[in-house]
Formats: structure tokens, C-alpha cells, sequence
């Protein structure tokens, strides 16, 4: 029996810690930390509650839009106004977030997770003309090899033609990246942490301009999405086809919805959202999400605050000494489950209630690679579902561009009140995003964030029942302890917002060997 501790899982964000127990060739048990705390709940504390949808956005600079607008539905919800917001800005919102949805999505496949399949030292013997292949191969006879190493050896299966293609397509996705950062920034000022997006609606004003500007440029990402990412994902699921399963989670799937197509009631079940709310049981049964059954478990967590209580009344009392704790990471539960959040989750659900144009393209995605609906739980399943949902998104601007109407209003009329309180949740790239407010005396007396990563990675709870990421991890077949791809495989495949360690240690927890893991 060997623990291997992974120290730490390159190309995430964050900081992660796993370690997995392997017993002939088979983890039988899995630990997932996060090893940094931050304390945004404590900061928020007693600042001015427009402060709020400018610091959460720092909690991530990769999907600061997503924080963004958790935190002003929760500002609307507080104010009273969240069935005031015009349809100039809910649209705004609308392509804003979208926009930070493209790049997100495109940054995890290619700049993240690819290199776990695709060999990039196929293009050291490469001779030809491609700009991009050229350049990759400078960095290579440089021995610049930063973006792409340490990595695992010994599993690439594309063609050294297919790894050069795909190579080249790292490049190219920064480019698309780019673009969908300059979207952004046509309605929301700058990227990261964009300055537009406030209670109410949005501060900046559509124009014909910007309309086509816009425009141009998401046609180009969609071309990217198109001729591109979509067709190498395939790629990737053909040659490695027996990942289909292979990191199932717990089974049970939770989506908050995004993208509000009309006015947002308080009703979480009521609202109209193109990624839809809702939860998929064990048993394959669709729920409505229930938000009063969320808790946050801390048994195995370092905080010294109460356990199993609502986000509302969420407290953050960190104790690193905690006995029994291994996480910085509470462990979100919704009634004692946990739940998987993200791409999967919403398309598992959508292809469930049969939603087009989800369903249809999940449907040509499987019979692609000769599977059915049971291949879609796993680590091919995220990928493909990322990939189909970044076209989702893309395609649907187009129609929320031409909706908007310069000269109608952008933004509802509010003011700060003294007491109130509000829940903003939203689906972030990564899956499920809650922010709850509580303002006291015209002041943040209470602020709590259960972000996805948090969902999925979080440890152990008082009934031994493990997270998301742990449940995916038992049980899988791990050929080399000392070259464990498969592991990283399956933690890159949810797109961690974390970072981690890792070294080998005997079951007497001896030091056996220590490394860097790709």
C-alpha cells in the first residue's frame, strides 16, 4: 500500500493538495485540501455593500465576472429591485459574463488540461511553416519549456501529426482568449474585474459602435470554438476512450442556471435561465434546487465555526490547528449529499429534460465515439460538456447583441437601504456560485461565498462521506504510483480553482520519494 500526496497539481488555479491511498494498483482512498486560506468573508465585513461587487471579483482573475454577478443579484435581491432590471441591462450582464465564459472554458481545455494528453515534444523535429509551431519550437530548442512541463510521461496516443496540429492550437487559443477579453471589455471597461456591472443592471450604454464591434469579434471566437475546439476535444475523446466513465463523482448533480432570459423573481425555482436550475438525483430523478437545503460542513475543515450551517448564517473562524482537519475548504452539502457542480452538471441535467440545442449536440458527440448517455459521468463527459456549452454560449450573444436597444434604459433606479439581506446564485464556468449579504445599519454585517471549487473539493464531512473530487479519485486504476496520470487526469478534468503538492510515502507515511507533479 502506497499514499501518494500530489504536491502540487501544476496548471490549476489555487492551491490543492491530494492524496491518494493505492492498494494493488487501485486508490482506496482520497484526501483533497486547500491549502491557502483567504478570508474574503472577514474583509467584506462592515464595508459599504456596493464594495461587494468590486472586491468578490478578486477572488478569481480568472472568472471574476462569475463573482460579479452572484454578488449584484444578491445586491439586487437586498435592494428590492430584482425584477426591475431592464432588458438593456440584463443583456449587458448577459454578454459580459458570457463573454468571460468563452475565455474561461478555451483557457481550461487548452492551457490547462490538453498537455495531459497531447505531446508537445512532437514539435522539437518540426520543419515546416507555421508561425505558431515555429515559435513553440524556439521555446523547445531554448529549453523554455515552462508552460508545458514537469508532466507525466508514458500515456500520449495522437499522432505525432495530431499533436503538432493541436500544439499549434494552444497557440491559437490565446489569441481567441484575447478576443473574448476585448467583448468583455466593450461592456464592461476592463478584464479582469470589470467596472460596469452594478446593481440594478450595468453602467455602460450600448451603441451601434460597440454593437458591431462586438460582433465582429465574437465571430471570430466562434469560428475558434467552431473549426477548432469542439473538433480537437473529439480528438482527444477518440484515441482516449476508455477515460468514458473513468472519474465518475458522486452521482448526484446540482446546477444554480445562468443567463437570465427576462425579469428574476426571488423564486430560485421561477426564474427563466438558458442554463437551467435544478438537481439530478442518484436515481436519475430531476428536483428543484431547494437553497434553504444547502449546509457547510467544516468537520474536516480548519475553522473553528459552527458546522452544517445555511450560507445566510455562515461564519469564517479559521483554526489551522484544528484537530482532524485537512482543508481550508468547508464542504458544501445539499440535504447531507454531495453534489458535483459545473459543465457537467448542467448539461447531465439539460440532456435529461431533452433541452436542444444541449441534447442534440451531446447526442452527436456520442455516437462520434460509438457511446451512449452512460460514458457521459467522467473525465471525457467534462470535457465535451465544456467544450459543447462554450458553443452554446457563443451562438446565443449573437441574440442577445441584436436584442439590445441603444436608446432604452440601462439600469434600474435604487437606493442603499439600511437593513436587508439578499442571495445571489449563478452558474460560474466552474459550476454552482452562491453570495449571501446581510446589511446592518447601512453596512456588509454578514457576507458568504460558496464557490464551485468549493462544491467539488471539498473534504470529508462528520459522516465520513467524501467530496466530490475524492469520490472520483476511488477507485481508479493507477498503473505506475510513481507516474500517476490517470490522478491529475481526473482532478484537471473538473478545472480546480486551487494549486497543490505532491511526494510518495510508504504506509508507515516514510518519505519514499519526493516530486514535482505535471
Amino acid at each position: 500500500m502506497k499514499k501518494i500526496v500530489i504536491d502540487p497539481v501544476t496548471r490549476i488555479e489555487g492551491h490543492l493538495k491530494i492524496e491518494v491511498t493505492v492498494d494493488a494498483g487501485e486508490v482506496k482512498e482520497a484526501r483533497c485540501g486547500g491549502t491557502l486560506f483567504r478570508g474574503w468573508e472577514i474583509i467584506l465585513k462592515g464595508r459599504h455593500p456596493l464594495d461587494a461587487q468590486r472586491i468578490t471579483q478578486r477572488v478569481c482573475g480568472v472568472c471574476p465576472t462569475a463573482h460579479c454577478t452572484a454578488s449584484t443579484f444578491a445586491l439586487d435581491q437586498a435592494f428590492g429591485i430584482m425584477d426591475k432590471v431592464p432588458d438593456n441591462g440584463r443583456l449587458l450582464r448577459n454578454l459580459i459574463f458570457g463573454s468571460n465564459f468563452l475565455q474561461s472554458h478555451i483557457l481550461h481545455f487548452y492551457h490547462l488540461a490538453a498537455f495531459d494528453f497531447v505531446d508537445v515534444t512532437a514539435v522539437a523535429g518540426y520543419d515546416g511553416e507555421d508561425d505558431d509551431l515555429r515559435s513553440i519550437k524556439s521555446f523547445i530548442d531554448r529549453g523554455a519549456l515552462g508552460p508545458f512541463v514537469p508532466r507525466y510521461e508514458g500515456d500520449y496516443r495522437l499522432s505525432a501529426d495530431a499533436n503538432r496540429r493541436l500544439t499549434a492550437h494552444y497557440a491559437q487559443a490565446l489569441r481567441a482568449r484575447r478576443i473574448a477579453h476585448e467583448m468583455l471589455c466593450i461592456f464592461g471597461g476592463k478584464m479582469p474585474h470589470n467596472a460596469t456591472i452594478m446593481p440594478g443592471g450595468n453602467s455602460e450604454v450600448p451603441t451601434m459602435d460597440r454593437i458591431s464591434t462586438f460582433l465582429g469579434k465574437l465571430n471570430q471566437v466562434r469560428a475558434f470554438i467552431d473549426n477548432r475546439y469542439i473538433p480537437d476535444v473529439l480528438a482527444v475523446a477518440k484515441a482516449y476512450a476508455d477515460y468514458a466513465g473513468v472519474g465518475h463523482g458522486p452521482g448526484l448533480y446540482l446546477s444554480y442556471g445562468a443567463f437570465p432570459q427576462g425579469a428574476e423573481p426571488v423564486d430560485v425555482c421561477a426564474r427563466n435561465r438558458m442554463f437551467e436550475q435544478g438537481v439530478l438525483t442518484e436515481a436519475g430523478k430531476i428536483e428543484d434546487v431547494d437553497v434553504a437545503a444547502i449546509t457547510e460542513s467544516v468537520a474536516s475543515s480548519w475553522f473553528a465555526s459552527p458546522s452544517n450551517l445555511h450560507p445566510s448564517e455562515g461564519e469564517t473562524e479559521p483554526d489551522p490547528h484544528k484537530d482532524g482537519g485537512y482543508s481550508w475548504l468547508k464542504s458544501p452539502r445539499y440535504k447531507g449529499r454531495a453534489a458535483e457542480v459545473g459543465p457537467l452538471a448542467r448539461a447531465m441535467l439539460a440532456y435529461k429534460r431533452g433541452r436542444q440545442p444541449i441534447k442534440g449536440m451531446i447526442d452527436s458527440v456520442l455516437s462520434e465515439l460509438g457511446a451512449g448517455p452512460e460514458a457521459l459521468p467522467g473525465v471525457l463527459g467534462r470535457h465535451a460538456a465544456r467544450a459543447i456549452e462554450t458553443k452554446v454560449v457563443a451562438d446565443a450573444m449573437v441574440d442577445w447583441l441584436m436584442q439590445l436597444k441603444p436608446d432604452e434604459p440601462v439600469c434600474a433606479e435604487w437606493t442603499v437601504p439600511e437593513e436587508g439581506e439578499g442571495a445571489g446564485v449563478t452558474c460560474a464556468p466552474r459550476g454552482a456560485l452562491g453570495h449571501w449579504i446581510t446589511i446592518k445599519n447601512g453596512v456588509i454585517d454578514r457576507y458568504q461565498l460558496v464557490v464551485p471549487t468549493t462544491w467539488n473539493a471539498g473534504p470529508r464531512d462528520e459522516t465520513g462521506q467524501p467530496g466530490p473530487y475524492e469520490q472520483a479519485l476511488e477507485g481508479t486504476k493507477v498503473k505506475d504510483p510513481e507516474n500517476p496520470f490517470e490522478v491529475v487526469r481526473i482532478i484537471r478534468s473538473f478545472d480546480p480553482c486551487l494549486a497543490c503538492a505532491v511526494h510518495v510515502i510508504d504506509a508507515r507515511g516514510n518519505d519514499l520519494r519526493r516530486f514535482r507533479v505535471d
